[in-house]
This record gives C-alpha cells, sequence and structure tokens, in this order.
C-alpha cells in the first residue's frame, strides 16, 4: 500500500482530493472544520518536502454552479487551520486552473473551486478526469468520506498516475483502522451496532459475524429483533417484514460461536419529545401506546460488562434517540464503557454519521482509538466491498 511516505514531494505538485464538505452556516463560515483538520497532517507533510499542493473537493450537492456551494467561502477557515496562504481558481479545470497550477511554488497551496460545479464529476467521466490530472505531479487521494464513490476525482483521475499515486496519511489511516478490527483485531471482538433500522445494517451484520465474538444490538433495530421472539413492543418501531431476517441472524450467530446481547430493559415514552412521560420496562413487555426510545439501566450495566471484557470494539450507530437529552443516557453510558476499555489498552473505531455526531457531543473524541471521517463509506468497507477510491490507489 503506498502511502504519502513513499515518496519525496521535492518540488513536485501533489494533486490532492480533500473532502472539505463542511457544514457553513448563513453567514458560510464553517461550522464544523473537522474534516479540514484531518487533511491538515498530509498537506503539511507534502509542503515541509518543499512540494506545493493543488487541492480538489466537492461542497454539498449543487445543481450546476451555485455561489453558496463555493469553496472559495471556506478558504479563511482553511489558512487559519494551515497557517498557509491559500490561492484559488475559479474553476477546477480549464486554463485558469493549468495557469495557477503551474504558477505554484514549492510551499504554496491552490484550492480548485467545487468539483461538482460539473455534472462530469460524479459521472466519472475520463476526459474530466484526465483535465483533473494536468494539475499536478502525484496524485494523493486523502478522502475517505468520498472513497465509495466512483467518481472522477477519487477514482478515474488515479488512471492517469500509474506509478505516482498513494494514499494521504488520513485515508491510510482510515484503512489501517478498519483493518484493525476486521482482521488483526485482537480478541475478544466487539461489534456495537445501533441505529433505527435492521435493514440499513443486514450486510454489515452478515459480514462481520465471522469476525466478532460479541454483538450487542441497540437502538431502534432492537424492537425488529424483540418482536420477531415473540416480545410485545407496544408502539416501538418495528421493521416487520424484516422479522424473518432478525430470528435468521440469531441463528447464525449462534452457529458462528457469536454472543448477541440485547437490550433487556428501555426507557419507554408515551411521546417523541423530550418532555414526554417515560417509564422502564421490560423489553418484551412494552405497554401499548409506549414506545421505547433509550437502552434502561439494566442493558446498560450489561453492555458495559461486555465492552470492558474486550480488546477490538467496533461502535456504529447510538443505543437511543440521543439528540433528545431525556433519550441520551444510554449512548452516553455506551461512550463511557468504550473510553474506559480504551483506557485499558482496547482498541476502540467508531464510525458512521450518528456515531461521529454523538462521541463529538458528548466529548467521546479523543478517549476513543479512532473516529472515522467517513459515513457511507465506512459502513461499505465493513460490508465487505472494496471501494473504488481505495481499489484505484493500489490497482
Amino acid at each position: 500500500m503506498k502511502t504519502l511516505n513513499d515518496f519525496n514531494f521535492q518540488n513536485k505538485k501533489a494533486l490532492i482530493r480533500v473532502d472539505f464538505n463542511v457544514p457553513l452556516n448563513d453567514e458560510f463560515q464553517v461550522t464544523d472544520a473537522t474534516r479540514i483538520v484531518s487533511a491538515k497532517p498530509t498537506i503539511i507533510k507534502i509542503l515541509e518536502d518543499g512540494g506545493s499542493c493543488v487541492l480538489m473537493s466537492h461542497l454539498g450537492r449543487p445543481k450546476g454552479v451555485q455561489d453558496e456551494f463555493s469553496l472559495k467561502h471556506i478558504i479563511p477557515k482553511i489558512e487559519d487551520i494551515l497557517g498557509v496562504e491559500v490561492k484559488f481558481a475559479s474553476d477546477c479545470v480549464g486554463p485558469e486552473a493549468e495557469e495557477k497550477a503551474n504558477a505554484l511554488q514549492p510551499g504554496e497551496i491552490l484550492l480548485l473551486e467545487n468539483l461538482r460545479f460539473h455534472e462530469e464529476e460524479t459521472k466519472g467521466d475520463r476526459d474530466f478526469a484526465e483535465q483533473l490530472s494536468k494539475l499536478g505531479d502525484i496524485y494523493v487521494n486523502d478522502a475517505f468520506g468520498t472513497a465509495h464513490r466512483a467518481h472522477a476525482s477519487t477514482t478515474i483521475v488515479a488512471d492517469f498516475f500509474p506509478e505516482n499515486k498513494c494514499f494521504g496519511l488520513l485515508l491510510a489511516q482510515e484503512i489501517e483502522s478498519i483493518k484493525k478490527v476486521m482482521e488483526d483485531g485482537e480478541k475478544p471482538v466487539l461489534a456495537v451496532l445501533g441505529g433505527a433500522k435492521v435493514s440499513s445494517k443486514i450486510t454489515v451484520i452478515e459480514n462481520i459475524l465471522d469476525k466478532v465474538d460479541h454483538l450487542i444490538i441497540g437502538g431502534g433495530m432492537t424492537f425488529t429483533f424483540i418482536k420477531a421472539q415473540g416480545g410485545k413492543i407496544g408502539d416501538s418501531i418495528c421493521e416487520d417484514d424484516k422479522m424473518e431476517l432478525a430470528l435468521d441472524i440469531l441463528k447464525q450467530a449462534e452457529a458462528k460461536g457469536v454472543k448477541i446481547h440485547l437490550p433487556v430493559d428501555v426507557v419507554a415514552a408515551d411521546d417523541f419529545s423530550n418532555t414526554a412521560n417515560t417509564q422502564i420496562c421490560d423489553v418484551t413487555a412494552i405497554p401499548d401506546g409506549w414506545q421505547g426510545l433509550d437502552a434502561g439501566p439494566k442493558s446498560r450495566e450489561n453492555f458495559d460488562a461486555v465492552v470492558n471484557q474486550c480488546k477490538t470494539i467496533l461502535w456504529n450507530g447510538p443505543l437511543g434517540v440521543f439528540e433528545l437529552e431525556t433519550f441520551s443516557k444510554g449512548t452516553i453510558a455506551l461512550g463511557d464503557s468504550i473510553a474506559n476499555a480504551t483506557k485499558n489498552g482496547a482498541f476502540s473505531l467508531v464510525g458512521g454519521g450518528d456515531s461521529v455526531a454523538a462521541v463529538k457531543q458528548f466529548g467521546f473524541e479523543n478517549k476513543v482509538s479512532y473516529v472515522s471521517t467517513g459515513g457511507g463509506a465506512m459502513l461499505e468497507s465493513l460490508e465487505g466491498k472494496i471501494l473504488p477510491g481505495i481499489a484505484a490507489i493500489l490497482n
């Protein structure tokens, strides 16, 4: 696996696919700069080698050229984080982009305009990719968040750098972290899967059953498993058409010697709101008119015991509706358990939009081993798929 460290960038121009798809407020200020901060080590390494950087990214889902999706808005934040002036090209291909890229001196950075202002980007257009390839000597992919898309800048462009392509430090770390869980994990290995629907995690569950010793299932998808086994779930969320599948997963797990841990009690509410009436219910006996919205105290205790006996931990999905404070305790307790296990030497990987949001919200970011930057890409990796953006560098 070729990474940044296999190249010396002195007097070389690195064409870097970064993921600067960051949230902006109404004043076009960046409200969460995590993705820019994550790309910093790659950019600084190249500049310190004596190279220059041409950065390409998308922002949002524009329909053609739309000013609110222009990457020029995030330049002040990039300069603030990198401590380096950032030049800007008002298009990502064409004469201006080529002229500015050619004029770059060692130690300088050029940011190209939003790739998705051109529909050729998402179509994976070869001519468009070739135009991009003219802007650098070495292609670096450091955008894990888009590695599952076969777009021009994430996959096709690599064809034009047969010998001169590599993973950036962030993407290499993402690959290593997933490998550490899926292939090299010290046993016992635990996966915690939460979230609302079984359907969105089926392929993940099926793929990881061969790799884990314990599987905690939480969040809304709990109730499909409980109802399938004859439990009463009141008005809790349930995918009735996935109940057979849930039973099949339980059978597969048993056959493979994987212990599945479901909540035994829940915090049930009579309304989906912070001010709802709540009660602690046995997970198999939730009254009509009530819905389970968080893991109960006994479940948290059980999960804590499982987490703290494991050496490798994957966390994907919350245990309850953590966005509402009343129903955040299960997710916070799980975060505390994983942080404690990590402190005692376990390797913990957190990935998937909601879990990452929870980890940040409750201050666990620096208490786990690694927080993945890619939601969809992370899920597809866990499903056992080779991501196009990764395959393009390896081939």
